[in-house]
């Protein structure tokens, strides 16, 4: 849409208030919501402002004065308002030059397709997440310095069988069988189809939805692929609605990787492809169908991976959910049909269009404008450089020797060393301009002071339980 069409198609919904959205530094929607009187064709030139050094990994005080500019093309209704509410994503500016600000996510992706048509490699560059989530019915947590604990609590819960519920039903699943059963089991079919419904009303296509395999209340919605920007402003859009529509429910809903002990976390696999004047350019008669092309962009995700997971799993929750010798897909390969392998290449469909590379490791706490720009970067850095991924890893892993996998390098261990790997692998990302030096280095800083450096100060509760004694 144009401006002048926003405006028309706000007074065709009869929109009272226009909600301006915008996504912070770390990947969390931040919204201001202005009467739709003030919305005007000059405002999508001029934009509103908004204090830059509220927002995390932001301005400091002395530069706080920011803009966001809202992007007419992604205007739509909220369902969630109760007022008739347009709602628009926004790009952010600096209010004296009117220069894109280096720092906006949304800015780093669209610089991201931006340098994949300067290559001459590609035009489009599609991306297709599937973002595992758990439903919960209680979350409490708390810390201090003399005590911190969490307790989640859901009707699904297999720790809930024995408990006084009035009547107590069953058909709670058992640790790691909750991936597709029928209902009674899965209990929350028609909360996701709730969700399901409400994403199509606010233009996403989703291909399907299912109980993931977790106890507890796991669940996974797929939409169908698209272009990055489009993707990564489609994932915003998709947390927004399974938030809401599992807190309108009296439940709620996280992204977190790992919030149970025992059982599956919360991964989300990334499909990627890129094509020129229409043609899949990752489809050819290689390994598993795959164009050299494609093996290249496999070699060069691989040779970055561990730089890569400071955006893919930027939290220091994503290591609890990739721990070797489990069921996450921590080794740094590449194999058809393997999922103990980082890169899958999916095999369900000869169709060209179809043949792509599924990056296994990455979360869905990301960033996703963050994380897909790392990906392609990473992609196109092992096309021009012809990066080989060597020889695929279709054994099962978990037959193999100690020997064997000391030659199969994993994922980091910690967040800190994926921060260590960013700082020592980053020259592909700069590529065009398209993240900056200013922009990894606020990231490293605001995720050490932020996140890393607290964690490891602070007691965990089961160091009680092995040391209080000792």
């Amino acid at each position: 849409m144009t401006p002048s069409e926003v405006l028309a198609f706000a007074k065709e919904q009869g929109a009272k208030m226009v909600d301006l959205k915008f996504m912070d530094f770390l990947g969390t929607w931040q919204h201001f919501t202005n009467p739709i009187e003030e919305l005007s064709e000059s405002d999508f030139e001029n934009g509103y402002g908004f204090d830059g050094s509220s927002i995390r990994g932001w301005q400091p005080i002395n530069a706080s004065d920011m803009l966001v500019i809202p992007d007419p093309e992604t205007a739509k209704m909220d369902p969630f308002m109760a007022v008739p509410t347009l709602t628009m994503i926004c790009n952010v500016a600096d209010p004296v030059t009117k220069e894109r600000y280096t720092r906006d996510p949304r800015h780093i992706a669209q610089k991201a397709e931006e340098y994949l048509k300067f290559t001459g490699i590609g035009d489009m560059a599609w991306f297709g997440p599937e973002a595992e989530f758990f439903i919960f019915d209680d979350i409490r947590y708390d810390g201090a310095c003399q005590y911190g604990y969490y307790f989640i609590d859901s009707i699904e819960g297999t720790w809930n069988t024995g408990r006084v519920e009035n009547p107590n039903l069953g058909y709670k699943p058992r640790h790691k069988e909750g991936y597709f059963p029928v209902p009674p089991v899965d209990s929350q079919q028609d909360l996701r189809t709730e969700m399901v419904l409400m994403m199509q009303k606010v233009g996403l296509t989703v291909e399907c939805q299912h109980h993931e395999v977790a106890t507890a209340g796991q669940a996974e919605i797929d939409m169908k692929a698209a272009t990055l920007v489009k993707m990564a402003d489609n994932l915003q859009w998709y947390k927004y609605v399974v938030k809401n529509v599992a807190f309108r429910n009296g439940k709620t809903a996280t992204f977190m990787p790992k919030p149970l002990f025992g059982d599956n976390g919360s991964g989300m696999h990334v499909h990627v492809s890129i094509w020129k004047d229409g043609t899949p350019l990752f489809a050819g008669d290689k390994y598993a169908g795959l164009s050299e092309m494609a093996l290249y962009a496999a070699g060069g995700i691989l040779k970055h991976a561990a730089s890569l997971c400071a955006f893919t799993n930027p939290t220091t929750n994503s290591y609890k959910r990739l721990v070797p010798g489990y069921e996450a897909p921590v080794n740094l390969a590449y194999s058809s049909r393997n999922r103990s392998a980082s890169l899958r290449i999916p095999m369900y469909s000869a169709s060209p269009k179809l043949k792509r590379i599924e990056v296994r490791f990455p979360d869905p706490s990301c960033n996703g404008y963050l994380a897909f720009s790392a990906i392609l970067m990473a992609a196109l850095d092992g096309i021009q450089n012809r990066i080989d991924p060597g020889q695929p890893l279709d054994r099962d892993i978990y037959s193999m020797t100690p020997e064997e996998l000391a030659n199969v390098p994993s994922t980091p261990g910690s967040l800190d060393e994926a921060l260590k790997s960013l700082e020592n692998d980053h020259e592909y990302l700069l590529k065009g301009d398209v993240f900056t030096d200013d922009v990894i280095q606020k990231w490293i800083s605001y995720k050490r002071e932020n996140e890393v450096d607290p964690l490891r100060m602070r007691p965990h509760p089961h160091e009680f339980k092995l040391y209080y004694d000792i």
